[in-house]
């Protein structure tokens, strides 16, 4: 893919799909460590050890619709094209973690992408689910939570138009203020 962001989108649509309720995107970024760390968590249904193991594999897929699963095994070779890694943690009935830590000097990792667009499209698409995105660097952290929303926006819908340009105006301030290096509250 051509940027991460479209392969945290791709992981949290196959939680969504697989009947998440809560998802989990958390990217840390460390120039110290030279690494920038993806992981998507879910409660989703979860995979059993079999289907675990076989997840990442182009030619194995639960879905019905194509024979070929290659969200996973891209965001997989990616990682490890640039000497990182890739891991996967599942449990049948109890949900489903997926990483992979980049080395962020490897001319191989591709950008992070616009994880302001990634999430705006999440919410639209799954607007009753709970989706939290951490992001950390350098420069600081933020987050922004749907169900937080949900309580300060009272009966407001998250798919409404309003309220998604927020939330993709809030996650593009603040990725372009952590690659700034500025830490929270700093102008």
């Amino acid at each position: 893919m051509k940027e991460l962001a479209l392969n945290v989108l791709d992981l949290a649509q196959n939680s969504i799909a697989a009947g998440a309720r809560r998802i989990e995107i958390d990217v840390a970024e460390s120039e110290a460590e030279n690494t920038l760390e993806i992981a998507v968590s879910d409660d989703g249904a979860g995979m059993e050890p079999e289907q675990a193991a076989l997840a990442a594999d182009p030619f194995f897929t639960t879905r019905k619709t194509r024979r070929v699963g290659l969200g996973l095994a891209l965001f997989k070779q990616e990682a490890e094209q640039s000497g990182g890694f890739f891991r996967l943690e599942s449990e049948k009935g109890r949900g489903t973690r997926v990483w992979a830590t980049f080395r962020l000097d490897s001319i191989d990792r591709p950008p992070l992408g616009d994880m302001a667009a990634t999430l705006a499209a999440l919410v639209q698409g799954a607007p009753d689910a709970d989706i939290t995105y951490r992001r950390k660097s350098g420069g600081g952290s933020f987050e922004l939570s749907t169900a937080e929303l949900r309580r300060e926006l009272g009966g407001v819908p998250l798919a409404e138009p309003e309220v998604l340009r927020w939330i993709s105006r809030y996650v593009a301030e603040n990725e372009a203020r952590l690659s700034r290096g500025r830490g929270p509250g700093e102008s």
